[in-house]
């Protein structure tokens, strides 16, 4: 049986944790900072969690993520 291709864009945007969740950045962060506050900027650059109802779709292009 043959390899199963990792979706790259997929594997630079999550990062597996050690329990077998994803850790994704969050959105909102690139542009247009000017009219956003401080506290919400702050914000946006922890990491978050992939949600529950996208976790077989992220499990599914990384297949031989931990």
């Amino acid at each position: 049986m043959p390899k199963i291709k990792t979706r790259r864009a997929a594997a630079k945007r999550f990062t597996p944790t050690g329990s077998g969740q994803f850790k994704r950045n969050k959105a909102y962060k690139s542009h247009i900072l000017e009219k956003k506050s401080p506290k919400r900027k702050r914000n946006l650059r922890k990491a978050a969690l992939a949600s529950e109802s996208d976790y077989g779709r992220v499990k599914r292009m990384l297949p031989y993520a931990s």
